[in-house]
């Protein structure tokens, strides 16, 4: 039941060594079946500093030499993993890593490609809460995902399903749709949601509706070749 958790992160120098801890003591019932690869997206603040003091056989850091972005930093640390099964966590603390044994295990006995996090009750502003209902709304009817949080950062899948996908700049928000237009078997689960107690949001939620509308034509051509494939 090998596992690699891969986390990228920005300017988290508030939460990420409280994160890395929280993973540790949720996680001590698999010893050492899982590692930990953080990929730091270009920082400026103190993360990683901080974050080079915890290096060591179980956690792994990369480094960007600039902001490329989520979806980049994902691909990035899911490329150098050690497992064939990933599990994307955020590095805000809004996640919570007690969820993780859980999706696990749910992931393996139901024989998933994909087990998508749903945060059923979000800690959030009521305006993010707004722009992520209709965000999800809208990509739920025009993609048929099934999914009804594509956003959450808690996820369990197949790295190679993953490597095998088109890449773009997005993609990670996605995941549901490319895997269940491959005729993959996924599911969904519902997850803890925290308040953002340390930090800041890194993105304003009209960018996220105007980046969100060109990637799901981005994915609705992919889905296209995919079904032509088959």
């Amino acid at each position: 039941m090998k596992f690699s958790i891969v986390i990228p992160i920005f300017n988290e120098q508030d939460n990420i060594r409280v994160l890395i801890n929280e993973i540790k003591n949720k996680l001590i019932q698999f010893n050492d079946e899982y590692e930990i690869i953080i990929v730091d997206d270009g920082s400026t603040d103190s993360t990683v500093k901080i974050l080079e003091k915890e290096v060591n056989n179980k956690l792994v850091l990369l480094k960007n030499k600039i902001n490329f972005g989520q979806s980049y930093s994902l691909k990035k640390g899911i490329e150098n993993s050690k497992s064939d099964i990933i599990v994307t966590i955020d590095g805000d603390l809004q996640n919570n890593p007690k969820d993780i044994p859980r999706m696990i295990n749910a992931y393996y006995s139901k024989n998933l490609k994909l087990l998508g996090g749903i945060r059923k009750k979000r800690q959030d502003i009521i305006t993010k809460k707004i722009a992520s209902y209709l965000a999800n709304s809208i990509r739920k009817k025009i993609l048929n995902d099934d999914c009804d949080d594509t956003g959450c950062g808690l996820k369990v899948f197949d790295k190679k399903v993953f490597l095998n996908l088109p890449f773009f700049n997005g993609i990670h928000r996605f995941l549901p749709a490319l895997f269940k237009a491959s005729n993959l078997n996924i599911s969904y689960i519902e997850v803890d949601h925290r308040k953002r107690y340390m930090g800041y949001s890194k993105y304003g939620n009209f960018k996220r509706f105007l980046w969100g509308i060109r990637d799901i034509i981005k994915v609705m051509k992919i889905i296209k070749r995919i079904k032509n494939n088959e």
